[in-house]
């Protein structure tokens, strides 16, 4: 039996989020995220067994997320600490009109230097799947053959990969992050796509059109996130909808990672798509009520009773 139902591969970073303005901020809060540790926290909390696989600068942030990890019974052995570089960190601005802009503090930094040497050591602990995201392709060069040699070499190691483009304008050339992840496709298990992301990776974003699409990429399984709009998850060969569960929205950031990281323990935990779909968003919404990236996942005891609602959900 694999160690690991779960590895997530990418970087971490400590947010320093304020009340209001940087301008004006004299206090703020302190919190760890990263994409795939988010998505390692939401399947963890769900009853994955997860481990985390990046790089953390010898310094107190590195070990802020080293504890942050711990803290939700997430398996550290597979980072290393680089003792040449720092960990990254960003800030949050809140602006006046409630508008919120990040900060990143993240160039140089150690998970910049991902390389195959961390490839290696995701993949020789045989997970059952190792989830990236395009943020990590778009860290460096040395990232961005690790990501693709990860996914290269998955299928001989007998790992599953999920796969989240979250293209981002702010790490450089879109066109280059999207020639990228299509390069990428035929190498996915699970694609978890934003709704934003679809109509520049497949030139549509008609829910059907895209799930046609990623089948004929080579994806075996896809989940088309839509934010306030719910998502779309398969349904035999055709989406579904599932309508969003959030009723009260303090800050969007981490929900759809914590998406991903429930939709995929909801799979592997024997839920059908639509079961996992809802799990998902139900860790979703209880994200968006609460500031930072995974203070509002569900506890233990509440996210173990969702699991088993989702186990029961009937197929569409």
């Amino acid at each position: 039996m694999s160690r690991f139902d779960l590895v997530g591969f990418g970087e971490a970073m400590v947010l320093f989020q304020p009340d209001g303005a940087l301008r004006t901020a004299t206090h703020a809060t302190v919190h760890v995220a990263g994409a795939e540790l988010n998505l390692c926290a939401a399947a963890a909390r769900a009853g994955l067994r997860t481990a985390y696989c990046s790089r953390v600068g010898a310094d107190p942030l590195g070990e802020k997320v080293l504890d942050h990890a711990a803290s939700f019974g997430i398996a550290t052995d597979l980072v290393t600490t680089d003792a040449d570089r720092p960990t990254g960190l960003f800030l949050k601005d809140v602006r006046p009109d409630g508008v919120r802009r990040v900060h990143y503090y993240r160039r140089g930094s150690a998970a910049s230097a991902l390389s195959t040497q961390d490839v290696q050591r995701a993949l020789a602990a045989r997970p059952r799947m190792v989830a990236v995201s395009g943020i990590t392709s778009a860290l460096s060069d040395s990232a961005r053959e690790a990501v693709r040699t990860l996914l290269a070499q998955a299928r001989a190691f007998g790992v599953q990969v999920a796969y989240d483009p979250n293209l981002r304008p702010a790490l450089g050339d879109l066109d280059a992050q999207i020639a990228e992840a299509r390069d990428l496709l035929p190498h996915v298990s699970m694609l978890l796509i934003g709704a934003d992301e679809a109509e520049p990776l497949f030139g549509t974003s008609d829910p059907a059109a895209v799930f046609r699409a990623a089948r004929a990429a080579g994806v075996a399984e896809t989940v088309l996130k839509a934010g306030p709009e719910g998502c779309w998850y398969a349904d035999g060969d055709a989406p579904a909808h599932l309508p969003s569960a959030a009723t009260s929205v303090v800050d969007p950031v981490g929900a759809g990672d914590a998406f991903a990281g429930a939709y995929l323990a909801g799979r592997a935990r024997g839920a059908n798509p639509a079961g996992a779909a809802w799990l998902a968003g139900q860790f979703a919404a209880a994200i968006v009520a609460r500031p930072g990236d995974t203070d509002g996942l569900p506890s233990a005891a509440e996210a173990e009773a969702l699991v088993a609602a989702a186990l029961r959900a009937p197929s569409r």
